[in-house]
């Protein structure tokens, strides 16, 4: 099973039954409850790889432990152990940060501030191999066969727009060149022979065009140095052929696409050499594993030929593996809350699902800042622009906060500076109840369900759960605990911890809140209000949601169905009953939230 054998045996493997490993597959991508993690940053199993099998020097390794932005020593043993505290909060499927072996070490060294380590896992240099820093193939293979054995799934987060920053210009410069500037064919060679003679450019897919391209050297000249000449793996991603080098993102029209992302190789996603290769890369972690989905990064940095051909390559091999309901959700780093900027994405690109950006947008806006409900509302209005509609939006992965952006406390915090910490945890509560209860697939960023608070985006939002050593962690104060990231931070008594269980549980036994459509509600133009109905097209369960934004504890006449002649609540204080035909009387506190079951004659 395992892409290359490991020199010891893990010893945390625990087989899946078949009626288990069944049960798994037949579960939909809404029934999910997502746990996202970095494994350097979660629990350290084995210190025995602390260093990678590097020598021990910080720049050689990657590991310092006291610095944010170098490894720290969390591995897959420890995750492996650590699956009880996961799926004792509900959770049901665990997404993690990259685990292919890294490039240890990046950065100018003549520049100490510029260099860091790849822990996060996007600087792949083996897409074939665990990255030493974790463990070994053969415990990624102990791990997935756990998580199954409970029940649980498994998402990898994948890379196709680049590898490591191996290749360098001749010319020391990496300022972006374009295409119109700088075409494939209009350097000369030594003999004053057009390079790339023939070459119709990268929207020809016809394999003579492409074999025609043969000189890498149209905008910069690629050069890698002797001791990196065949790092990369398979060996076919070491020919520069398959790279843009074409110099530095711009992020910003044509460089967003052709541009090396922070200087990482950019690869030549038009290429068919390209295409078939990441398929067959990706491909193979699924027939060998059995693996359960994929997050894909930087979707939007890479061009929509290529997921037109890749998507569909990915399905077609896990049906055949036995995975009807692979989760196939990309990244597209997208600001603000209004509808449409996502939706291209699952139409042009053909991606199944996106990381929910917009409602991390709309949430942020509302609970953290304070903005009218009205900004929820519209965002779930524009559900219709998906590729499927509402049925699209329903499959994509929601979030509060996330490694690039910073952590939902950390936004509520800064909008809120002369809040005490009982309002700050109550905000969040209030964030985290729309993300278990509204459409979408709610995913749990590790670390926040035990309050801790971010100072900023990127490194300083990669906090340990076991003991830090990061001063930067460690003199931050968490919510609804006195602990510190200075020690261990695995509390099931936690409120944080407490809630997600518990509205997870909540979430995962009625259909409604899993897979229900929405009938919006109403909205206060101020905090307030904000609700709306969620019916399963199946069960025809209908859940009534309301939300309170607001400082203080309000009271409202809320629309219903005429035909409800009960209300059962699932969490919260719903109304005791009717108040006329097509109406109950609801009372929320400050910063609470409701989800009331709607009964007809025939329920009762």
């Amino acid at each position: 099973m395992a892409l290359a054998a490991s020199t010891t045996s893990p010893t945390l493997a625990q087989e899946p039954s078949a009626e288990t490993l069944a049960s798994v597959r037949d579960r939909a991508p809404t029934d999910e409850v997502i746990y996202f993690v970095l494994p350097d940053r979660f629990a350290n199993g084995d210190a025995s790889n602390d260093l990678g099998g590097y020598e021990a020097d910080r720049l050689k390794s990657g590991y310092d432990p006291t610095h944010k932005g170098f490894y720290h020593g969390g591995d897959l043993k420890g995750l492996t152990e650590k699956l009880d505290y996961i799926q004792g909060m509900g959770v049901t499927a665990i997404w993690f940060a990259p685990i292919f072996k890294n490039k240890p070490v990046q950065g100018d060294f003549s520049k100490p501030e510029t260099v860091s380590a790849g822990y996060h896992g996007y600087w792949v240099t083996d897409f074939t191999q665990i990255d030493p820093h974790f463990g070994t193939n053969a415990e990624f293979e102990a791990f997935v066969d756990a998580a199954h054995a409970r029940g649980m799934k498994v998402y990898m987060d994948i890379i196709t727009n680049h590898t490591a920053d191996v290749i360098n210009y001749a010319e020391g410069e990496y300022a972006y060149r374009s295409k119109g500037a700088y075409p494939y064919s209009t350097r000369y060679g030594p003999d004053g022979e057009r390079i790339n003679p023939g070459f119709n450019g990268d929207q020809d897919s016809s394999e003579a065009n492409w074999a025609r391209l043969v000189n890498p050297d149209y905008a910069y000249s690629p050069v890698v140095s002797e001791a990196e000449r065949d790092i990369k793996v398979p060996i076919w991603l070491n020919d520069p052929i398959y790279y843009h080098n074409r110099g530095d993102s711009e992020w910003w029209g044509e460089s967003a696409l052709y541009g090396d992302f922070a200087g990482l190789d950019d690869l030549f996603t038009e290429h068919p050499r390209v295409v078939e290769g990441m398929i067959e890369i990706f491909g193979s972690w699924i027939d060998r594993f059995g693996i359960d989905g994929f997050r894909i990064d930087t979707v939007k940095h890479v061009n929509p030929q290529f997921w037109q051909a890749f998507v569909p390559a990915m399905l077609e091999r896990a049906e055949a593996a036995g995975i009807p309901n692979f989760h196939i959700f990309g990244e597209v780093y997208w600001a603000g809350p209004q509808p449409g900027g996502l939706h291209q994405y699952t139409i042009r690109d053909r991606m199944p699902a996106v990381l929910d950006f917009t409602f991390q947008a709309a949430v942020q806006e509302v609970v953290a800042k304070s903005a009218s409900p009205e900004v929820l509302y519209e965002m779930l209005r524009g559900d219709i622009l998906y590729a499927q509609g509402e049925e699209t939006a329903l499959q994509n992965p929601t979030f509060l906060g996330n490694h690039d952006m910073g952590r939902f406390s950390m936004f509520v915090k800064q909008a809120n500076p002369d809040a005490d910490n009982d309002e700050l945890l109550k905000r969040v509560m209030l964030g985290n109840a729309m993300m278990l209860t509204l459409r979408g697939v709610p995913t749990i960023y590790y670390g926040d369900e035990q309050g801790f608070v971010s100072d900023g985006n990127d490194q300083l939002a990669r906090e340990n759960m076991f003991p830090s050593r990061v001063d930067a962690y460690n003199d931050n104060d968490l919510l609804g605990t006195d602990a510190t990231t200075a020690g261990d931070n695995y509390d099931t008594q936690h409120p944080l911890y407490r809630l997600i269980k518990g509205l997870s549980a909540v979430r995962l036994a009625n259909p409604a809140l899993k897979t229900g459509r929405h009938t919006l509600g109403t909205f206060d133009r101020e905090p307030g209000l904000f609700s709306l109905t969620r019916t399963d097209p199946e069960s025809g369960q209908r859940v009534l949601l309301a939300f309170n934004t607001s400082r203080e504890e309000i009271t409202r006449d809320i629309e219903i169905a005429y035909d409800v002649t009960g209300v059962q609540a699932l969490v919260g204080p719903c109304a005791a009953g009717i108040a006329a035909p097509g109406s109950v009387t609801m009372t929320l506190p400050a910063f609470g939230y409701a989800a009331c079951e709607l009964t007809d004659g025939e329920d009762d």
